[in-house]
């Protein structure tokens, strides 16, 4: 198996569509969060994994639930991207390929310091969160729990690759607009849209074509 990387990245992929909503309240809502708050968003995921999560336990934190948590992967290029470029999963609506979806990049000890400051709650798993038998923990230490040659892998055909592949980090209900350090896109048009947007923010990350991370 191959060692967890000095420094973690974690990615939050959402639609294009959705950024100018993230930059005007300046955070990413949970699921939970942002049903409550009655927010209309451009849906990319699984609407029935989605709601199973809103139910499931997130066991290091008595009393929280899977969906109210900002869901990250740690790496790019994530099945779920796969399943979106491919368009046509019969259990998602959403047609529109791997074009408009941009990756959020955080660091993940800068994101777990802001969080221990704040008091705000984190976990990961060790596969997909929506799964009913993953595991979850609130400690670094922790870390090799997952599988980070499944992580790094590109060829997800193999049953254990593709579960360890889909672990996952969560930040309870909101994740601050100022902890993504890069967003990356798929071509320069979208480079362009998205600088466009950051023109009147004062928090404005790398924004870069990261064709390795999408298919």
């Amino acid at each position: 198996m191959a060692a967890r990387p000095n420094n973690p990245k974690i990615y939050h992929i959402t639609h294009v569509d959705n950024f100018a909503r993230i930059l005007s309240s300046r955070v990413l809502w949970s699921d939970a969060k942002r049903l409550e708050l009655g927010l209309n968003s451009e849906i990319v995921g699984m609407p029935t994994i989605k709601r199973r999560r809103l139910d499931l336990n997130v066991d290091c934190h008595p009393g929280t639930k899977v969906g109210q948590y900002v869901p990250f992967y740690f790496c790019p290029r994530s099945i779920m991207l796969y399943i979106l470029h491919q368009g046509d999963h019969q259990d998602i609506g959403y047609r529109g390929g791997q074009q408009p979806i941009i990756h959020l990049q955080s660091d993940l000890k800068a994101v777990v310091h802001w969080a221990a400051a704040n008091h705000v709650r984190w976990a990961f798993s060790d596969r997909n969160a929506g799964a009913v038998i993953a595991q979850f923990f609130n400690s670094l230490d922790d870390l090799d729990k997952i599988n980070w040659s499944a992580v790094a892998e590109r060829d997800f055909r193999s049953m254990s690759v593709k579960e360890g592949k889909q672990a996952e980090f969560l930040f309870y209900e909101s994740f601050p607009w100022e902890l993504v350090e890069k967003i990356g896109v798929l071509d320069r048009g979208m480079v362009q849209q998205i600088q466009n947007a950051l023109s009147d923010t004062t928090h404005k990350p790398l924004v870069s074509i990261a064709n390795n991370w999408y298919y």
